[in-house]
């Protein structure tokens, strides 16, 4: 019997980096994100022994443990087994492929032990062993988005989490996935600079980075609303709006190449767009007029950026079981 798990990746419209510490705790943080049609994926293979294989087709990197070793989740007394983890976007891509891995593997460990985790329960466990266990710097909305999936408007405030599935309309999601473009610069980051250099800059009390960070959050109902209410060009300019605010917040989080990548885009025909992720690199999202959507593409490629169509996810962690053939 095969144990099988995937965990969607999201795009984050508005309000990345409120999610981060401290800001949360002092003042509360809210963030707009959707998960889309990329996905982290697990297998687990019961083992006949007590040994503990893992395999990352991303990083092309193997380990083996003993099943007693305490990095091994919710104890020992189901044997070992063979896990296999790979995504269908690069490590690093502002996608948060790394908290969706995370929340993969979690679920086709509780689908193996047979643990019953609330969707909260299960994105709270991702957060910890990554953020507080592994140590990687970041927030809370990408556990949150690849466990729950869909449209979802997230609340923060220290340690509290509340996730609100937002029920936008067929047709507007149509159109958004329309007239979207994600476009991939060809260079992926680690994010624990970029978030560090955050977090110094608001423990600081500087402006550029309290102003922008609170703008997030001011844009991020804006677009929720605009989102709700079918007003998808105002959605777009909000886009454009929230992109120029993220970068108040550390200059580390645009460059020179996203900024040539940007602006050519706005000349084309986009109307609004940012980074998907903490910054540096990785996917940019733009969103374009409808007419000239083919001529942004166009010169992304001019540019050798990779450009994606996507499609919305409506679903969050699934897990299943199959037949070893």
């Amino acid at each position: 019997m095969l144990i099988r798990a995937k965990a969607p990746l999201r795009i984050s419209f508005a309000g990345g980096g409120t999610d981060v510490p401290p800001f949360p705790e002092q003042e509360g943080g809210l963030v707009l994100n959707a998960t889309i049609n990329r996905y982290a994926y697990g297998t687990l293979r019961p083992r006949p022994d007590d040994n503990i294989q893992i395999n990352s087709l991303d990083y092309g990197t193997s380990a083996e443990f003993g099943v007693n070793e305490p990095l091994v989740f919710a104890g020992s007394d189901s044997g070992g087994f063979d896990l296999l983890l790979h995504s269908n976007a690069p490590p690093g891509s502002g996608l948060g492929s790394s908290s969706a891995m995370m929340v993969a593997l979690i679920g086709a460990l509780t689908e193996f032990r047979g643990l019953p985790l609330t969707d909260y329960e299960l994105a709270e466990l991702a957060h910890t062993i990554e953020r507080e266990e592994l140590g990687i710097k970041g927030g809370r909305q990408d556990q949150y988005a690849a466990a729950f999936g869909g449209f979802n408007f997230i609340e923060l405030s220290g340690d509290r989490v509340v996730v609100n599935p937002l029920r936008v309309a067929p047709d507007t999601v149509l159109e958004l996935e329309h007239n979207l473009l994600l476009c991939y610069t060809g260079t992926t980051r680690q994010s624990d600079h970029i978030i560090e250099d955050q977090t110094a800059r608001f423990e600081e009390g500087n402006e550029d980075a309290v102003a922008g960070l609170r703008s997030q959050k001011e844009l991020a109902v804006e677009m929720k609303n605009a989102l709700l209410q079918r007003r998808l060009r105002d959605f777009g300019e909000l886009l454009h709006t929230a992109w120029e605010a993220k970068k108040r917040i550390s200059k580390r989080i645009s460059n020179d190449r996203i900024e040539e990548h940007y602006e050519e885009a706005r000349k084309a025909g986009a109307i609004g767009g940012k980074v998907t992720g903490a910054g540096g690199g990785g996917y940019v999202l733009l969103y374009c007029r409808y007419d000239r959507k083919h001529e942004v593409a166009e010169r992304m490629i001019q540019l050798d950026a990779a450009v994606d169509e996507f499609a919305f996810e409506p679903g969050g962690l699934r897990t299943w079981r199959v037949d070893d053939d």
